[in-house]
């Protein structure tokens, strides 16, 4: 059995070098497709990561009645715990409303600062839901409580950003099947022609009583090498690129939504996508030649 193998590694290895050409554009077949895949695969993995941000970020603001007492207000917190899908809620006096209020608008809201002893704003129950698709449901049953005097989550904002998300990732994944596809139609092609050139060499096979498994062995290996060799190229690309560009972006994104992965572990998950990737794409195209033309 390893005699065997070690025979089909050998056979392998020597058709790779023999038919040097069709090598060459196996690899740079992969090569290509995988510098797209992976590329696409970083893009669609960092704007995953920044939509989940902003959709972390999403929350219901209630503005409590300014009637109510402390007695009315803990009844409306209790009932809005009591809502399944809420994950949290902080209380936000008015004090602290105005303190953000003024934060916010720089040197426009120190005139705002008069307010300060007669206080125009609400308390505010800040409430986050387990699932942010979950925030419209929220809101909508909060805003049935009593002394909710009103209850703001950018409605139309939110909605629309969920829609946008979840078409970016449709676009993105079938993007990268469609390019994963792309590469096993090329590869299987040019193992095609390998196979052709060595017709005559089969058929000896075949007539000196080779069994079907034993043909195809030495194809397997060959598709499983021009694949995990048209993975190199774009491993090495995506690390060094990746290592430049978060090493420049991290400064300068510092305390924004807009957040890299971190370069370990992701880039090594990358790769090691890519290299599995790759392996399933040669291997995918040698079996499909070998069945579907060689006939055996």
């Amino acid at each position: 059995m390893i005699n065997t193998l070690g025979r089909h590694f050998r056979e392998s290895l020597k058709s790779l070098a023999r038919n040097a050409w069709m090598t060459f554009a196996s690899v740079s077949a992969v090569t290509v497709t995988l510098i797209l895949v992976g590329t696409f695969l970083v893009i669609m993995m960092n704007l995953n990561n920044v939509a989940d941000n902003l959709e972390n970020d999403v929350e219901v603001r209630v503005l409590i009645d300014v009637t109510a007492k402390e007695d009315a207000q803990a009844k409306l917190k209790s009932e809005i715990e009591k809502i399944k899908e809420v994950e949290s809620i902080v209380y936000s006096p008015k004090e602290k409303e105005l303190d953000n209020l003024v934060e916010s608008l720089g040197e426009e809201g120190e005139s705002f600062e008069l307010f300060e002893q007669n206080n125009p704003l609400n308390d505010v129950f800040v409430v986050k839901a387990k699932e942010p698709q979950d925030t419209k449901l929220i809101a909508d049953k909060i805003a049935k409580f009593e002394n909710a005097s009103k209850v703001k989550y950018g409605q139309d904002e939110v909605e629309k950003l969920f829609d946008v998300i979840s078409l970016s990732r449709n676009i993105g994944l079938g993007l990268i099947i469609g390019l994963i596809f792309t590469a096993m139609f090329l590869i299987s092609n040019t193992i095609k022609i390998t196979i052709f050139a060595r017709r005559h060499e089969i058929e000896i096979m075949r007539l000196v009583g080779a069994t079907n498994g034993f043909i195809r062995w030495p194809f397997f290996l060959e598709g499983l090498f021009l694949g995990v060799l048209g993975a190199v190229v774009p491993i090495v690309l995506i690390i060094t690129v990746y290592k430049s560009l978060y090493t420049w972006a991290l400064p300068k994104l510092q305390g924004s939504f807009v957040e890299f992965l971190p370069f370990s572990p992701f880039v090594f998950q990358v790769s090691a996508i890519l290299l599995l990737i790759g392996a399933l794409i040669g291997v995918w195209g040698s079996l499909m030649s070998v069945r579907k033309f060689l006939k055996v």
